[in-house]
């Protein structure tokens, strides 16, 4: 593949150089041919770059970054240039993507990255070996990641993180039941807060196979953007004896919704019969300290504004509930317009209760008053 100025061009993501092709640039759908690269992912990998800069601070062992499925390697490269790691190792099926990868490591005098063009699979068993493995694994696919999950795992060494994108929304929101339920072992029930059941579908999984390799997976940080889910966990070489599996029962009569580890047919509020989304991931979604020191590192980036707002959030409902509740959702029960955010949140901390913001929707808010107690707060509020 001849890099020239007339397909190509030079941009700047972080601190990083990137050569990108201009069609990326400039048409709706970033074309695969000859390479991938989507521009609006970068707030994707700006929290990336946030993660990997807090996790690698307290790392002890040794600092190897492993990228499944790179494309152009914007994601690697950044890692390689703006992070404090021994190596980048650098891996994607499609050859011209690597040459463009190849390229921007040069523009950024980038000397600790390694290339490969290998199936994903192969390349993370080629690290799967004790003192081979990855301290970060990234996998970031078109669709569903669940396919990478064993040799994700069995890549990355105790105590590191392995990341994985999801782009099967459609699929994780519950359009394709029977779709999701082969690809991650649950099926989701379609609700308004249906991306948080995404990602505990995702998360249920990656539990499913990590107890099979024997091992146990604890969750960093999650992020739901609209054409994307991705989550950072911690890998633990140990058996994992806690019961973060189960179901989240979702009344749609009432509204009401809660986690269980069984699969409860009866609505504890209406007694009307609920749905249920499951097997998933039950535990909780955010680690407060970890979170706590993506926020120290962001002064120290290059990154997006959004992305400490965002965390602010986060870090609010690290402690929180499983599944939040939105505004319009409890306006349309009340048949009333809701009160605004901040003031929903203050009423329902004013009557005792624990309520936050969500990272996962601009009007969601979570808290452990059920429905009826949140509708006559509100109420009082008018």
């Amino acid at each position: 593949m001849e890099i020239s100025n007339e397909s190509f061009q030079e941009i700047i993501e972080g601190k990083t150089k990137l050569l990108v092709p201009k069609k990326s640039i400039t048409e709706k759908v970033p074309p695969k041919k000859p390479a991938f690269f989507n521009p609006k992912a970068k707030l994707n990998r700006d929290f990336s770059i946030i993660a990997y800069s807090a996790f690698l601070k307290n790392f002890q062992g040794p600092k190897i970054f492993l990228e499944g499925l790179s494309g152009i390697g914007a994601r690697g490269l950044r890692v390689g240039n703006e992070l404090k790691v021994e190596k980048v190792v650098i891996n994607d099926l499609n050859p011209s993507a690597l040459q463009l990868a190849e390229h921007s490591a040069n523009l950024n005098n980038l000397k600790n990255i390694e290339f490969f063009e290998k199936e994903v699979c192969r390349f993370l068993s080629k690290y799967s070996k004790k003192g081979l493995r990855g301290s970060i694994v990234d996998i970031d696919p078109f669709g569903s990641p669940a396919a990478y999950f064993d040799c994700g795992i069995r890549a990355t060494m105790h105590g590191g993180i392995l990341s994985t994108a999801a782009t099967d929304l459609q699929v994780l929101n519950g359009l394709f039941q029977g779709a999701c339920k082969r690809k991650y072992g649950g099926i989701p029930v379609r609700t308004e807060y249906g991306n948080e059941i995404a990602i505990r579908l995702v998360l249920g999984c990656l539990r499913a196979v990590a107890a099979r390799l024997g091992v146990e997976i604890s969750p960093l940080f999650v992020e739901s953007e609209m054409h994307y889910y991705r989550t950072y966990v911690k890998v633990l070489n140990r058996p994992d004896q806690e019961e973060n599996l189960g179901y989240i029962l979702h009344c749609k009569n009432c509204g009401h919704r809660e986690t269980s580890l069984e699969q409860e047919q009866e609505c504890n509020l209406c007694k009307q019969k609920t749905s249920i989304a499951g097997p998933l991931w039950i535990g909780k979604i955010f680690d407060k300290e970890f979170i706590q020191n993506m926020l120290l590192e962001i002064p120290n980036l290059e990154v997006d504004k959004i992305c400490e707002k965002t965390l602010v959030k986060c870090l609010a409902e690290s402690e929180m509930p499983a599944t939040y509740f939105t505004l319009d959702e409890i306006a349309s029960k009340m048949k009333d317009s809701p009160p605004k955010l901040e003031s929903a949140i203050l009423n329902l901390q004013k009557n005792n209760f624990v309520a936050s913001v969500t990272s996962f929707s601009p009007t969601g808010f979570r808290t452990n008053a059920n429905i009826n107690e949140i509708i006559k707060i509100f109420q009082t509020i008018q």
